[in-house]
């Protein structure tokens, strides 16, 4: 149990320090994703160390899927974590799954809060080809410790098995659900900077279609291969890493996740871009800190 209180220790130290300098007024957007991706990394370290220490089988592996898997992990969102198992049903299975409770019981024990689902590879492929959610986390899948070779064979797997048109259909009528229960529209008072339409989402949905159908992972790429020109490239990733830190922002604000700016958290967001509000000579209000960030969040 020392061994476990030392890692958690570590993890929240280390934790607060990132976190520290993504509520800096002075950090320019551009960098809030390697902040993201420190964030991620850290969270791999701790994974891996506690994956030692559960003793999980060599036939094992962690994969990290969601926006973990693509290394953007926002203050509060959930770490989640693939633990792959082999198909092959063998004498140790039994032990194999003890070890993996201990695993999971540990990260919680560590302070790490993970979202974990436990699945052989053909399981995987069961469960992505009837939920288009789940095949669209462990589209973002990436290996974070244990057996290789099965995540290899994973992954060449899940890429035969994907159907870019039908994902693309999946995707679209999932895009218009999800903006139907925002009316619509990016301009609410109190938007969500991940779910509204024009938030994070739809940005991902891009890339998510882009990259089923091997098109690219990135928005450079896409550029490279002329499906945005260079200016549409650096505008849409600028506007990304507004939304993005944004984000990041309302959770250190709230001290949980939350990805609305509601009203009661705009003042202190605005205040950590380094906004206030103007008052005119005669001391009334002209604009409050609030409105000059959702200015800024509407634009992009």
């Amino acid at each position: 149990m020392s061994e476990l209180r030392a890692l958690r220790d570590a993890y929240r130290q280390h934790k607060a320090q990132i976190l520290q300098r993504l509520d800096q007024a002075t950090l320019a957007p551009r960098r809030v994703r390697a902040l993201l991706q420190a964030l991620s990394q850290h969270a791999d370290a701790a994974l891996c160390a506690l994956a030692a220490h559960a003793q999980l089988p060599p036939g094992v592996a962690l994969l990290a899927v969601g926006g973990y898997g693509r290394g953007e992990l926002f203050p509060n969102s959930d770490v989640d974590v693939l633990i792959l198992l082999n198909d092959e049903s063998g004498p140790d299975h039994e032990a194999t799954l003890r070890s993996v409770e201990q695993f999971v019981s540990s990260c919680w024990d560590a302070g790490l809060e993970i979202g974990s689902s436990v699945r052989t590879v053909a399981e995987c492929l069961a469960e992505s080809a009837k939920d288009v959610t789940v095949q669209t986390a462990l589209l973002e899948h990436r290996r974070v410790c244990g057996n290789a070779v099965l995540v290899d064979r994973f992954a060449a797997a899940f890429a035969a098995a994907m159907n870019p048109q039908a994902f693309l259909v999946a995707k679209t009528l999932e895009m218009r659900q999800r903006h139907s229960r925002f009316e619509d529209t990016p301009y609410a008072l109190e938007p969500n900077c991940k779910e509204s339409p024009g938030g994070l989402r739809d940005l991902q949905v891009i890339l998510w279609v882009a990259r089923a159908a091997g098109l690219g992972q990135s928005w450079d790429e896409l550029a490279r291969k002329g499906l945005a020109t260079p200016l549409e490239a650096r505008q849409i990733k600028r506007n990304e890493a507004l939304l993005g830190l944004i984000r990041a922002r309302l959770h250190l604000q709230a001290k949980r996740r939350e990805d609305r700016l509601v009203f009661d958290l705009q003042t202190n967001v605005a205040e950590t871009f380094g906004y206030s509000s103007d008052v005119t000579p005669e001391g009334r209000l002209a604009l409050r800190a609030s409105e000059k960030l959702m200015r800024q969040y509407y634009w992009a």
